[in-house]
Parts: structure tokens; sequence; C-alpha cells
């Protein structure tokens, strides 16, 4: 064993805390924001709005998670999607949800606009064109939404400073490893720093599963047009809003996406992407995900502490914090049965996610339906072949 009196080492043994201080202090915001629950309006607020869906493509429950939207408890709702092309095979699925309830005001609109490469937002700015009503509600196609999922996420609109209310999402995952490792990875670890954000400086931005918004807002950040050549337009919404001197409200309305079944290879390149996202978007608080990177320190640290008791108290620590923290921020308050079901994943995340992390400096490419972008200051630019 190293001595302690080597600076190095106390430097080490220091900077290990960082990462279980980060669970204490995430493990306080689960619970602040577990009591933080908002009352319904009374009486209640329940505007017409129409639900937008850029679709592409199918997964092994879309029909079901389209389906979830025409079974609201909730007044009166539109639902228009917008997919490509005719081609895709999401059209089918639609039209037999057309035909499965007669009784629902659902659109599908098909062929975009190119406002930007961020094909979703083109199509979301057709969307928004076409929709009747003022309050809009945006989810992508791989969403499902209880019945009282309109009710909830329209309520803070009626404050005209609110100016998206955005949602987390827990994990239906097919029966494969990194499927089940990406749910993991969401409901354990992402959605703590969500939930630090919200603690220490409030929500500025939004998550892409669901945004609850009105095209009032939606011209005061320049209309979708103006963000269709971002990648992380989930993100460039909320920004613009608070930038505009609106407020972003994190919901307490939980939605489900879905985690199909991935090679090695797309589940590496969709963890990069994401990666990469982040850092492009929030650089220096990316840098900093470092001093949160428990499994490494904790690792570094029971390797040079001069003595077995104080290597094994990190690792207890670590085991102790890291798994309360994943329990409290993905089970209790997001709801996410994957994680309930594999929360030994959580460490083998953790090896994974700092992989990730360092491999996300490598460049500033990314690739997405089989196109490589390079990002420039957030927006997308196709790599020429």
């Amino acid at each position: 064993m190293i001595h302690l009196h080597h600076g190095w080492v106390v430097a080490v043994l220091i900077v290990a805390t960082f990462p279980l201080i980060y669970y204490l202090l995430a493990i306080f915001a689960a619970l602040a924001f577990s009591r933080t629950a908002e009352t319904q309006a009374s009486p209640p607020f329940e505007p017409p709005v129409s639900i937008l869906k850029p679709v592409h493509g199918v997964d092994f429950a879309t029909y079901e998670n389209y389906a979830s939207f025409c079974t609201q408890d909730y007044p009166d709702h539109e639902i228009l999607f917008a997919v490509n092309e005719k081609s895709d095979p999401a059209v089918a699925v639609i039209k037999r949800l057309i035909a499965d309830y007669p009784q629902r005001q659902i659109t599908l609109l098909i062929g975009e606009e190119h406002f930007g490469a961020n094909q979703k937002v083109n199509n979301l700015a057709r969307l928004t064109r076409e929709a009747k009503h003022e309050v809009l509600a945006l989810s992508d196609g791989d969403v499902r939404v209880g019945p009282q999922y309109l009710r909830n996420v329209v309520a803070p609109l009626r404050d005209a400073n609110v100016g998206a209310v955005t949602s987390f999402y827990r994990g239906i995952a097919q029966n494969n490893l990194y499927a089940e490792l990406e749910a993991v990875g969401a409901a354990s670890d992402f959605f703590a720093g969500v939930l630090m954000a919200a603690w220490t400086e409030g929500v500025k931005f939004t998550l892409g599963a669901s945004v609850a918004t009105t095209k009032t807002w939606v011209r005061k950040i320049g209309g979708f047009e103006s963000i269709a050549a971002f990648l992380a337009d989930d993100y460039e919404i909320g920004r613009r809003v608070t930038d505009s001197g609106g407020r972003v409200v994190l919901s307490q309305e939980t939605v489900s996406t879905m985690y199909p079944a991935q090679t090695p290879k797309n589940f590496w390149e969709h963890q990069l992407r994401w990666a990469r996202t982040v850092r492009l978007c929030r650089p220096a608080s990316y840098a900093a995900l470092l001093f949160t990177q428990g499994l490494p320190w904790i690792i570094t640290a029971a390797l040079v502490a001069p003595s077995h008791w104080i290597s094994v108290s990190y690792l207890f620590a670590y085991l102790v914090l890291r798994l309360a923290m994943a329990w409290l921020v993905g089970v209790s308050v997001v709801g996410d049965e994957v994680l309930r079901r594999r929360l030994w994943l959580v460490p083998l995340w953790d090896v994974i996610h700092f992989v990730v992390w360092a491999a996300s400096f490598a460049s500033n490419h990314v690739v997405w339906g089989n196109v490589e972008y390079v990002i420039d200051r957030g927006r997308m630019k196709p790599v020429a072949p």
C-alpha cells in the first residue's frame, strides 16, 4: 500500500468523495421533488389540445403507444401525426388507429418541409401550422401515456408565465441486455442530473419524450423552424423558453418510452450520440460530470488507500449511496420497472457511462438515422460521403 503522506494519494481520496456527496445531494433532490407535487387547479384547466406526433418507423409496441393518446380522460383534443414518406410502416398503424377510434379527431400528414437537418423538427413545424388549438402537446412516437396525461401536463399552462411543461419517462424494455441498460442508465443516472438541475438552478430544458406548450410560446422562441438545424431540439425548446422570460415546469406526470432490442454497435452509437449531444449543449456542466463518476474514482481510491478498511469503506459507501440514489430517483420518482428488476445493472452501467463520457470528447461527429453529422454550435451538418 502507498502511504497516506503522499500528497497525490490524499488528493485522490478527497476527490473520490465528490461522487458520494453528489449521490447524497441527488437523494435530497429526489425527496424535494416528491414533496412538491402540484395539486390540480380548481376549477380544472382543460382548454382544447392538439397532440403533435412526428413519427418514423415502428417498434414492438407502436399501436399500443399511439392508442394511449386516444383514450385520454380529456374533453377536447385532436391528434396529428406526421411522417416523411407514405411508405413509412407507421402509416399502416395510424390508418388502423383511425379505423379503431372513429370518435377521435386523428389526422395523418405525409411529407415534410425542409427547414433543417432535424426531420422531427421539420415535421413539428408543419404540425403546428395544421393544429387547430392553441395548446400543444408534443411527444415522440415511442411514447405511451396514461389516461390522465393531458389533464396533468396541461394544468400548469394556466399560468401564462409557464412556457413549457416536460415529463420524466419510465422504460418499457424488450428482453435484451442493451435495451435494459439504456433504461437503467436513464432512470438511475440521467434523471438524477435532471433533478439536481431542477433543485439547484431550475429547469432550463425540456425532455423530448413529452413537452406541453402553446402556439404563443412557440412563436416567442422563433417557431420550430428556427431550431430545425439543431440536434438537441428538446434542449433548445427549454433554453429558449427560459431565455424569453418563461418558466419550464417538470411535471409529476411520468410517461413511458420504449427500449427495443439493440446490437452492441447500435447501443454504442446511441449512447455516444446522446453523450455528445449533452456535451455540445452544456460543455462546462458535461466536463464536470467527471466528478460525479463514482465507480472509477472509488476503484482508484480503494487501490491507493493506505489500509484495507479505508478501501472497504469507500467501496461500501459507493454501493450504498449509489444504489439508494438509483432507487429513489428511478423507482420512487420515475417509477421505472426495468430499474426495479435490474438494479444490479447499475454498477455495469457506471462502467459503460464512464467509457462513453471519455469517448464523447474524441470528435463532434454523431450518427443519426444512418447519416453522419458534424455538430457545429449545436447545429447538424451532414458529412459529405
